[in-house]
């Protein structure tokens, strides 16, 4: 009785905090990409607290565990993807009427694989499945919506992942994917490091012919249905300003703050 009750506690607490996380959130960025988000200090709960909705997790299989880490020398065993994302992202859906925020499009949770791609999709595709009433999911090649639509990067098993009659994420993919068949919920997202297609670093004015790139990958990638983000973007106003008025979907950060104040209209003090 006494462990039946403390489940009931540690339940109602958690559904708690995430209702009153969810109701701290006064305007909600769909296009604000937490990079390395669990390089934080509250993993997660940091991202959310400012309207982020798109987080991103570097994991490694170890001994069966997936745990977030960026290198195997920051390993810790009690950073598990479980702990650290899936359950409270759960719990914040079950507060939440079904939604990590009420009238927003779905959250998306990518998954950068660290460690051998099979051997941890495997490990991850089964964690994954104890979280299906709360995730975008494909049966039988036919998508279902859900509340959090995971995308898979990093070390990506492709053919494993488009072969598998019934999952729960997407691949990320890259420029090169573009004008191919995969289907937008199989390959939801095109990412790629924008230091291989850009010599512009996010100071001063971005030269136009570079500019004009970027709005004619982004139009390629919208008129397929796929979401498109760059990697080593600096956090910059500047690079911020173009990555927005291009509609870049992601905008990829590790400033949290000074994104979401650049989004939410706010006045910044000049970050070159």
């Amino acid at each position: 009785m006494r462990l039946n009750h403390l489940l009931l506690v540690v339940s109602f607490l958690l559904s708690t905090f995430a209702q009153v996380q969810a109701e701290e959130i006064a305007t909600v960025l769909p296009r604000a990409h937490a990079h390395n988000d669990y390089l934080h200090k509250r993993p997660l709960q940091d991202a959310l607290s400012h309207g982020f909705n798109s987080v991103e997790a570097d994991i490694f299989l170890v001994d069966d565990q997936l745990l977030v880490a960026h290198s195997h020398q920051e390993i810790h065993p009690q950073r598990t993807l479980e702990s650290l994302y899936l359950e409270p992202l759960k719990q914040r859906v079950k507060a939440g009427d079904g939604k990590v925020y009420p009238n927003a499009p779905p959250f998306r949770l990518m998954i950068d694989i660290k460690s051998d791609a099979e051997t941890t999709y495997a490990a991850l595709n089964i964690m994954l499945a104890k979280y299906a009433d709360i995730l975008a999911q494909v049966h039988d090649s036919k998508f279902q919506p859900g509340a959090i639509e995971v995308v898979i990067s990093g070390n990506r098993p492709q053919q494993t992942i488009a072969a598998a009659n019934s999952r729960y994420a997407g691949i990320d993919g890259r420029l090169g994917d573009l004008g191919g068949q995969k289907a937008k919920h199989l390959m939801p997202l095109i990412s790629d490091n924008w230091k291989s297609h850009f010599k512009w670093n996010g100071a001063g004015e971005i030269p136009a012919a570079e500019k004009e790139k970027l709005r004619q990958l982004v139009r390629r990638t919208h008129d397929e249905g796929r979401a498109i983000r760059f990697w080593g973007t600096p956090d910059t106003l500047a690079m911020w300003r173009v990555l927005d008025e291009c509609g870049v979907d992601a905008i990829n950060t590790d400033d949290l703050s000074g994104l979401a104040k650049y989004l939410n209209g706010e006045a910044l003090s000049q970050k070159n």
